[in-house]
């Protein structure tokens, strides 16, 4: 059941949005004295500290220690962020740069890739995005060329610009020559067609070997379902990117903050909350418990939607302590998904 949200007055409003943005900017638990020095009020630190009391009541700030100032609850942040929050536009060159970066020149990945590495730098947190699933991928070209110790490289054209590399490690030595012809023969064979569907006859070609298939034929095959079936296990459902951003603060429990890295490493729970901020209109925020994931009360979530054509292909977002700048990280996660479903829809 939601719990209702609190009904505030202008004067406890005033008090807990600068409660609230003074524990962002430092962390420390906040005094009534300083309260009252900077909330502009003109009222005594005693009438601020029944302000106080009774926002404790409400269950929107505690107090860590006896006798200490006041933090915010995940309740307060919540309260905060849907009523109190003013959120900052993002300034022109930043919204340039964004765009410049997230050019719909380069393939899929790169733009994925950008789009995370961007909001995770911009915004000091770990940055996070779904993968979008392709409804068609089409084997385009692939080539061989011939490393050291009988490995292999399979340059795999996918679609009109994906370009993927894999390393093969070979049962015996093939010349250039022979790597040539192997790579003719897949592209005259299977150039065009769904890679998914050339992986699957490759695999019944290679278990109903017939004893008229020559050598090198047997060969480009296995070399082609070798690369394919390592393309198709290196697909991912989701990218994380500045995990080692989050070990800058400081307050975090170290236990909390592995088990946090322990969850980007075992998908299941990632993928459940990023699979509810998929289908969400707009900016999606998940605070502490909001989460679902035992163990991350101190941690919050930013995400919003990059689509193509009005359809949600996946989700961009941050993921930091609680005690975020959420007034500035909205605004650059939002703007970057919007970004990157303009130029994947150009690309």
């Amino acid at each position: 059941m939601t719990q209702p949200s609190p009904i505030l007055n202008q004067r406890a409003s005033i008090v807990l949005k600068k409660l609230i943005t003074s524990y962002i900017n430092d962390g420390q638990p906040v005094g009534s004295k300083q309260l009252a020095q900077n909330t502009g009020l003109n009222i005594s630190p005693a009438t601020i500290r029944n302000v106080v009391s009774a926002l404790e009541q409400q269950g929107l700030v505690a107090a860590p220690h006896t006798s200490a100032g006041r933090i915010p609850t995940e309740l307060g942040l919540r309260f905060f962020v849907d009523s109190l929050l003013e959120v900052q536009p993002l300034e022109n060159t930043l919204v340039e740069q964004l765009s410049s970066e997230l050019n719909p020149d380069q393939d899929t990945e790169s733009l994925i890739n950008h789009a995370t590495q961007m909001v995770s730098e911009m915004t000091n947190m770990a940055g996070v995005i779904t993968i979008p699933k392709p409804s068609q991928s089409v084997l385009r070209h692939i080539e061989f060329l011939s490393l050291p110790d009988r490995r292999v490289l399979a340059i795999l054209v996918i679609n009109e610009k994906e370009v993927q590399n894999r390393v093969l490690h070979l049962d015996k030595d093939m010349s250039q020559s022979e790597l040539t012809q192997a790579a003719n023969f897949l592209n005259e064979h299977f150039a065009g067609r769904d890679i998914y569907e050339v992986r699957k006859q490759l695999l019944d070609e290679m278990n109903n070997t017939r004893s008229d298939m020559d050598m090198m034929m047997q060969s480009a095959i296995t070399m082609a379902g070798k690369a394919l079936d390592d393309s198709s296990q290196d697909d991912k459902e989701y990218l994380v990117q500045g995990k080692t951003r989050l070990m800058r603060f400081g307050n975090q429990d170290s236990q909390q903050l592995q088990q946090l890295l322990d969850v980007f490493d075992h998908k299941r729970e990632m993928l459940g909350l990023l699979d509810r901020c998929i289908q969400a209109d707009g900016v999606k925020i998940f605070i502490g418990q909001e989460l679902g994931i035992q163990g991350l009360g101190d941690f919050s979530v930013i995400t919003s939607p990059y689509e193509i054509d009005g359809e949600s292909l996946g989700v961009l977002g941050v993921i930091g302590p609680t005690r975020i700048n959420y007034d500035q990280i909205i605004p650059v996660v939002d703007i970057t998904a919007r970004l990157l479903g303009e130029a994947l829809n150009q690309s």
